[in-house]
């Protein structure tokens, strides 16, 4: 890398920290004048350089032709400067909320950009600071979500950084750009590690109903046992009763699956990332079987339950444990 290129890129990383730092963060920015930076581009440079030869050129021929050209082209040069500005000035970006990911994935950050004039906007690049990918929209509508990425190389909260705006348009003799200070961030669940359940655990979970544990209760009618006293009136079975058979009482049974416990310190010396991915693999084995699951890490307990919710709590748990929320 040249000593030029090092230059610029540290000039560009010093605008970008001083634009970012003069901005608190938020939800949602609107772009106004004193947060879009301009500057003509390299094919804009190469336009000016002509004008002004085509000016020397008018000078010293006195040559009037020329001259009408070259001030044609300058307000060319100009209109276009404004127009260039104007693509950007306006416009309000939110925040919406992301769907959580897994670690070695692409985490995706929902925005909303809307217009608060009634011309379109078009040729809007958009790049997140922590990554490479750049989207190119046209806002032709008053709102527009767009999703960009990032790359989720570990647990925890992933802050992508600030959100580079930029535009050359309508005649890329200019570039236009602005950075916005905005509170992104996505929880990054631990990598899940493909491996089997436990034995202990597959045999519980996978012979369903035949291990599920009776207990009394008003789901399923079970049958017929001998009416002792204190017994409701309501269970007795008047029709076994008139048919001579004595006096019996209805009994009801409910069903209930065996907790199954997922423990971080039950997974012996492996490394710690290593048993919360395994741990994140088991949930989602079990998730997907529907079974009831509680989830020990350290002095957290998460109480038996199953379906999404528990899903959920189990894995965003796995995700911040060990770690503090920080940008």
């Amino acid at each position: 890398m040249s000593l030029v290129t090092e230059l610029r890129l540290a000039l560009k990383a010093s605008v970008r920290r001083w634009t970012l730092a003069r901005q608190q963060p938020a939800r949602s920015h609107t772009l106004t004048q004193n947060r879009i930076f301009i500057l003509p581009t390299r094919a804009g440079s190469a336009w000016l350089l002509l004008l002004l030869l085509m000016l020397v050129m008018a000078i010293n021929y006195e040559n009037n032709l020329i001259y009408a050209l070259t001030f044609l082209l300058l307000g060319v040069f100009l209109s276009a400067m404004f127009h260039t500005y104007a693509n950007l000035a306006g416009i309000e970006v939110r925040v919406l909320p992301s769907e959580p990911c897994f670690a070695g994935t692409q985490a995706g950050f929902e925005l909303e950009l809307q217009r608060h004039a009634s011309r379109p906007f078009e040729q809007l690049s958009l790049r997140l600071e922590h990554s490479d990918q750049l989207q190119v929209v046209d806002l032709l509508h008053e709102r527009q979500t767009v999703r960009l990425y990032c790359p989720a190389k570990q647990r925890g909260w992933l802050f992508p950084g600030g959100l580079k705006l930029e535009t050359h348009y309508p005649l890329g003799l200019f570039r236009a750009w602005s950075w916005l200070n905005l509170e992104m961030k996505n929880l990054i669940y631990p990598e899940p590690l493909e491996t089997p359940l436990p034995g202990a655990l597959e045999d519980r979970s996978g012979q369903g109903h035949d291990r599920m544990s009776s207990r009394r209760g008003d789901d399923d009618f079970a049958g017929l046992e001998r009416f002792q006293p204190g017994m409701s009136p309501r269970q007795v079975d008047w029709k076994s009763y008139a048919r001579g058979r004595g006096l019996h009482a209805k009994h009801f049974a409910g069903h209930q699956d065996p907790d199954l416990w997922l423990d971080l310190d039950a997974l012996g010396g492996e490394a710690l990332e290593r048993r919360l991915s395994r741990l994140t693999a088991w949930v989602l084995a079990l998730s997907a079987r529907e079974m009831r699951f509680g989830l020990r890490l350290g002095s957290f307990v998460l109480t038996p339950a199953n379906g999404e919710a528990q899903r959920t709590r189990a894995l965003s748990a796995l995700a911040l444990y060990g770690l503090e929320e920080r940008r």
